[in-house]
């Protein structure tokens, strides 16, 4: 793939395919840990560090093993053991130098081990046939494009417990009309074209 190539994948990956907003994977962690930006924030490093590597692990296991030794089969199998792994290697590096994220974050940082969206770019990559590097490129950019939206979404509901929001909508149901209002923003990148 060439660098315009590169570019484009990354652009749209992170603005007209955004993982949460248009293909609606890790829609859990995205609704659960958006209340405070410093939490966002922690869940995007982490997901980026875990889908980004993931994605490169993934690759290079399926295309130096798997393929050669017909092994495809066992591709969903061996995927989430090395997602696993990763998420495990991320909790104990939180737990050891960065305490208080790994406080905030609580439950949902196991939770990157069945987060639809790490199992979701490994199985696309081989999907769409993505070399190693451009199976990593998009892990990359799917991250970026979820930290992106965590943290958007992160200052907005920071910004609606300041408003005086009628009594039916207070709480998670005006946190789904914003995240569907910015679905509906996201969707109007659709018609970049490079």
């Amino acid at each position: 793939m060439n660098a315009a190539g590169i570019i484009t994948l990354t652009v749209t990956t992170i603005l007209a395919n955004n993982v949460v907003l248009s293909q609606f994977l890790g829609i859990c962690s995205f609704l659960g840990v958006s209340q405070k930006r410093e939490t966002a924030r922690g869940m995007g490093g982490a997901l980026t560090f875990v889908l980004t590597l993931s994605s490169l692990v993934c690759g290079v296991l399926y295309h130096l093993v798997l393929v050669p030794f017909h092994l495809e089969y066992l591709r969903t199998i061996v995927f989430i053991a090395i997602v696993a792994a990763l998420v495990q290697f991320v909790e104990m590096f939180l737990k050891k130098y960065m305490m208080a994220l790994y406080d905030a974050l609580g439950i949902y940082l196991p939770l990157i081990t069945t987060n639809c969206a790490v199992l979701g770019v490994a199985l696309l990559n081989v999907q769409k046939d993505y070399s190693i590097l451009t199976g990593t490129i998009y892990g990359f950019a799917t991250a970026v494009g979820y930290w992106i939206v965590i943290v958007l979404l992160s200052f907005l509901r920071e910004k609606i417990t300041d408003n005086n929001i009628p009594r039916p909508f207070q709480g998670f149901p005006i946190v789904m009309v914003t995240a569907a209002l910015m679905s509906i923003a996201f969707f109007g990148f659709a018609g970049l074209r490079f």
